[in-house]
C-alpha cells in the first residue's frame, strides 16, 4: 500500500462541498470515482480541509491510499483524465510515509477571500467573488482585522453547526489590502471553525461600509455570542490557498 499526497485545485460551485454528501456531488466523491477508474480500488480521500459548497481550492491538499504500484507523475496524469469535466485538477503528486496524513499531519492553513469593490455586476469573476457595489475601506477593515488576531474564543464566527469540540482557536494572520479594486483578506491559523472566515469576512465589510464602527469588531469578538455576528460572507469568493507540515 502507498500513500500518495494530492495537491489539489477546484471550482466549488457545482460541488456540495469537499466531503462526500447523501444529497449532491462533491469533489471527494469526484476524485475516489476517479481513482477507482485508474486503479481498480475503493480508495478514500483525507483532506487538509472542508470546504462548503461553493467554496473554491488553489491549494487543497489530500491523499490515497493505493495497493498497486505507480509512479506519482503517471497517477496524476491518470487522476486528471478521468477527472473530466468535473473542475477538479491535481496539481502534484508524491509518495508520503505511511504516518503522513492530510490532515492530522497538518499544522496550517491559510485561506483567501476575494471581493471585487465595483459598482458593475462580475461577469468572469462571476461565482468566483463577493461583488460589493459600494466603496469599501480597506484600511479601515484591515485596522478592525488586528482585534481578531491572536487565541480568543470565536464563539461570535462559529456556525452553529461547527463540530470542534472547542471554540478557542489562535488566528496567526488576518490581513487585509486592496489590488485595484479587489479587496482580498487573507487569514491563516493552525486550524479554522466552520464558517469562521466567511463570517469574519462579512463583518468586517460591515466596517468598510461604515456601518460599524473599527472597535465594534473588537466588541463582537468579546460578546462570544453568535447573535453579535454582523454578517456571514457569501462562499463564492473564499479560496482553500494551502496547508501546511512541518519539513
Amino acid at each position: 500500500m502507498t500513500r500518495f499526497a494530492l495537491t489539489l485545485e477546484f471550482d466549488g460551485g457545482p460541488f456540495m462541498g469537499l466531503q462526500r454528501q447523501d444529497h449532491g456531488p462533491s469533489v471527494q466523491q469526484a476524485v475516489e470515482e476517479a481513482a477507482f477508474r485508474v486503479t481498480g480500488e475503493d480508495v478514500r480521500m483525507h483532506a487538509a480541509g472542508r470546504t462548503d459548497s461553493g467554496v473554491h481550492a488553489l491549494g487543497m491538499v489530500a491523499h490515497i491510499d493505493v495497493e498497486k504500484p505507480f509512479d506519482p507523475f503517471r497517477l496524476m496524469e491518470a487522476l486528471n483524465y478521468h477527472l473530466k469535466p468535473d473542475p477538479v485538477a491535481v496539481l502534484a503528486c508524491e509518495v508520503k510515509p505511511d504516518d503522513w496524513h492530510a490532515r492530522f499531519s497538518c499544522i496550517g492553513r491559510a485561506y483567501e477571500y476575494r471581493i471585487v469593490n465595483r459598482r458593475a455586476p462580475l461577469t468572469l469573476e462571476k461565482g468566483k467573488a463577493w461583488a460589493v457595489t459600494r466603496p469599501l475601506d480597506a484600511k479601515a477593515m484591515h485596522q478592525a482585522a488586528q482585534s481578531l488576531v491572536g487565541r480568543h474564543d470565536f464563539t461570535t464566527f462559529r456556525s452553529v453547526h461547527c463540530q470542534s469540540q472547542s471554540p478557542v482557536k489562535t488566528l496567526d494572520r488576518l490581513d487585509v489590502s486592496r489590488e485595484g479594486e479587489q479587496v482580498i483578506v487573507r487569514a491563516e491559523a493552525r486550524s479554522f471553525l466552520h464558517h469562521q472566515v466567511r463570517s469574519m469576512v462579512g463583518t468586517l465589510v460591515l466596517v468598510g461600509l461604515g456601518q460599524w464602527r473599527v472597535e465594534q469588531v473588537a466588541e463582537a469578538l468579546h460578546a462570544r455570542d453568535r447573535t453579535a455576528l454582523g454578517l456571514n460572507a457569501p462562499p463564492d469568493g473564499l479560496y482553500f490557498v494551502r496547508a501546511v507540515y512541518p519539513d
